[in-house]
């Protein structure tokens, strides 16, 4: 059994992408990024850095006591190489993959957090700043789209962590969209993922645990979310 620690946002998705798809039997337990239970103590020790998501796993493969991992991208790996499924086993797959995985950590992710940060939820318009971090991830759109045009799914061969780790930050700020027409392979990639019975399961799992995911924040929520920590 694994225990998920977990809020529906896009790094949250990406984990319950990979445990839908595998099967593997999992509990959520709900880590209200909004009310601060990053913060709590007992996360803490979980995942140090007060981020979400993270995994306790009961049955890990040395038999010993329960593991924990933070970071999404680790978690990713970390159940690919459990269960031997969606990484290549090969040496050339598996590091194309990994390639492809921390693309998306340190790139995709963190640049299109920062344009949702400025374009959504800011206190004030800066025009430098927007621009800035728009430009940024339309060139690693555009990054992404070049790889798509030669191959189906990142790795060079079949559907992985690569693409579970990608998918949940196309198209993730509604009040902000980026145009990504220009973007046909990228669309072709995300239609397939879209329709996987798996995907759909996942996302359901977000919306049973916050249905009211996609609403405004409020002041309160803001505080928790962008500043240092909760009162």
């Amino acid at each position: 059994m694994i225990d998920l620690y977990y809020w529906p946002t896009p790094n949250g998705h990406k984990i319950t992408l990979f445990l839908e798809e595998a099967g593997l039997d999992y509990q959520i337990k709900p880590v209200n990024i909004g009310k601060g239970a990053q913060f709590e103590a007992n996360y803490l020790r979980i995942s140090p850095n007060n981020k979400m998501p993270a995994i306790v796993d009961h049955a890990p493969a040395d038999g010993g006591a329960p593991l924990s991992v933070f970071e999404s991208g680790a978690i990713l790996q970390y159940l690919a190489d459990k269960t031997g499924r969606f990484i290549p086993s090969d040496v050339r797959g598996r590091t194309t993959t990994l390639e492809w995985l921390f693309w998306q950590m340190g790139g995709l992710g963190p640049m299109t957090g920062q344009y949702g940060h400025f374009h959504v939820y800011a206190p004030e318009a800066i025009d430098y700043v927007k621009e800035r971090y728009a430009r940024e991830v339309d060139r690693l759109l555009g990054v992404l789209d070049r790889r798509l045009q030669e191959v189906d799914y990142l790795s060079g061969g079949d559907y992985g962590i690569a693409d579970m780790a990608t998918y949940p930050w196309i198209d993730v700020y509604a009040r902000a969209p980026i145009d990504r027409s220009a973007y046909t392979a990228l669309a072709r990639w995300h239609d397939a993922i879209r329709a996987r019975p798996a995907t759909e399961r996942a996302y359901a799992r977000g919306a049973e645990v916050n249905p009211d995911a996609g609403k405004p924040l409020s002041d309160e929520e803001k505080r928790v979310l962008f500043g240092t920590k909760p009162a």
